[in-house]
């Protein structure tokens, strides 16, 4: 697998002249190479060349078709033998190089108006799912708060409004509340399983937390036999618990059940659940298993079917929460600058776009 931020001096490459290298392995456009050479070419001036090695025989067709609608031009290619790896060199085009994003395509959310943050790990379950390999074993990798007082501070100064934070389980990371507090004047959820703030030193943050936040808990169905089979014994009632305490409080709260399939029937069961509890239908979310992480099987996500969801953690940034375990997803290998985070997944959307307005089948996942 490649470094997941491979560019960086060229002097190992046959194509002269380089001023970075992008080493994509067997990725294509579609899985990840394309983000890597988004983010290389932005750092680029107008006439410099990026040499880009790949062993994947679609970016023959796909890397001159990509440098075509952005604006760049190959230089020179070759391969090392018939069957590759390939080398290219592609000039950086002029500052209008980048076409511009529409949104033609559906209702998008415009990139820079919400962040993803993972502010731990680490969970008190393990989700046969979780797209985050998130469990009481997993590493911590935490969120600090200068960190993130950074991050956010950033966020706001771009125009941000919304911040989600998520995990792991937020509640046990230590300093959840200097986070909070790290993104105050932005609208603020955090996304628990509600199980572990009913006392001690987590009820009493979650008592002094400003009631501007929101609670979005994970209820996977109207009785415990589904829920419990997916996270574990006990876990059910635990949750429902914690909904009925954060409401008790004044929180608004959100609930968002993860499912393999959609049983109607099911579904359904859990809309009267929450009808009980008191959870507005505005504020229930159902959504498929991704096939990232734990989970073996769901729907399959790349940067062609997901809507890009920018997501930082300690140690990177993503184009979606979901992918946070998949190095194709992966857009920087650390949260910072913010800006460039989002003008990655910018242009990386005008390129997407430009390709649908040409009607050109570019960029597809393999």
């Amino acid at each position: 697998m490649p470094d997941p931020d491979p560019a960086g001096p060229a002097d190992s490459t046959p194509v002269g002249g380089v001023a970075a290298l992008v080493d994509g392995g067997d990725m294509d456009c579609g899985s990840g190479l394309l983000l890597l050479i988004t983010r290389a070419m932005r750092r680029l001036e107008p006439g410099q060349l990026l040499g880009v090695r790949s062993a994947e025989s679609s970016v023959v067709v796909d890397l001159p078709v990509w440098a075509e609608l952005v604006g760049h031009d190959v230089h020179a290619h070759f391969g090392e033998t018939p069957d590759g790896p390939w080398w290219f060199a592609v000039r950086k085009g002029g500052p209008s190089a980048t076409p511009a994003t529409t949104f033609s395509q559906g209702e998008r959310t415009p990139v820079g108006r919400r962040l993803w943050a993972y502010t731990n790990f680490d969970c008190n379950l393990a989700c046969a799912y979780c797209c985050a390999e998130s469990s009481p074993r997993a590493a911590a990798r935490r969120l600090e708060p200068a960190l993130a007082r950074v991050v956010f501070g950033e966020f706001r100064s771009l125009g941000g409004r919304e911040l989600l934070l998520t995990g792991g389980e937020p509640f046990m990371h230590p300093e959840l509340g200097e986070l909070v507090d790290a993104a105050a004047g932005l609208e603020r959820t955090i996304l628990t399983n509600a199980m572990i703030f009913g006392r001690g030193r987590r009820r009493e943050l979650l008592d002094s937390m400003d009631r501007s936040v929101t609670m979005q808990v994970s209820l996977d169905s109207a009785t415990p036999e589904l829920h419990d089979r997916q996270r574990g014994a006990g876990s059910w009632a635990r949750a429902l618990d914690g909904i009925g305490q954060a409401r008790a409080l004044g929180f608004r709260v959100r609930v968002a059940a993860t499912l393999y399939e959609e049983d109607p029937a099911g579904v359904a069961a859990l809309h009267r659940r929450l009808d009980a509890e008191g959870i507005t239908p505005g504020d229930r979310l159902i959504r498929p298993v991704a096939k990232e992480g734990f989970a073996d099987t769901g729907v399959h996500v790349s940067i062609d079917t997901l809507e890009p969801e920018p997501t930082i953690t300690a140690d990177g940034a993503w184009w979606h929460p979901v992918a946070v375990t998949n190095p194709h997803m992966r857009i920087a290998d650390a949260p910072l600058p913010l800006a460039e985070v989002f003008g990655v997944v910018r242009d990386t959307l005008a390129v997407q776009d430009a390709a649908a307005r040409a009607g050109r089948e570019v960029f597809l996942c393999g």
